[in-house]
């Protein structure tokens, strides 16, 4: 259930799978160091010590995707096919986010942006309802 953020916000908790806890933990990504932040003006993903920040308005759409590979959702990942992040903690389903303008997260600067991200928060459905907004 995400938890409120502010009047104008929410934080979406990643949902994950006992199996991948630990090798998670050992890269820094535990639930407490994991979450997805929307409110009025940004949209912000958390993953250990990975960072993406956008602004809303370089929001193009979000849907649910999965379910999922482990070993092509588990962790911080970059798709070879369109260069897409995906910050993974459970095999389920996830949430991919398509960007107007890419933006960076794995690589410090610029040398490598992203055009869409998909997390795997514990509802889907929440988060794609407060996108689209």
């Amino acid at each position: 259930m995400p938890e409120p953020l502010a009047a104008t916000g929410r934080c979406f908790q990643f949902e994950f799978e006992t199996p991948f806890r630990p090798p998670l933990a050992l890269i820094g990504v535990r639930p407490e160091t994991a979450t997805v932040l929307v409110d009025t003006d940004t949209f912000a993903i958390r993953f250990g010590p990975w960072r993406l920040t956008t602004t809303r308005a370089n929001l193009r759409d979000a849907r649910i995707v999965g379910p999922f590979r482990w070993w092509r959702a588990i962790g911080p990942r970059l798709s070879l096919v369109d260069r897409g992040v995906t910050f993974g903690t459970s095999t389920r389903s996830g949430v991919c986010v398509r960007f107007a303008i890419p933006v960076p997260a794995l690589l410090p600067g610029r040398w490598l942006a992203h055009p869409g991200a998909t997390v795997t928060v514990a509802d889907p459905e929440g988060l794609v309802a407060s996108l689209n907004r």
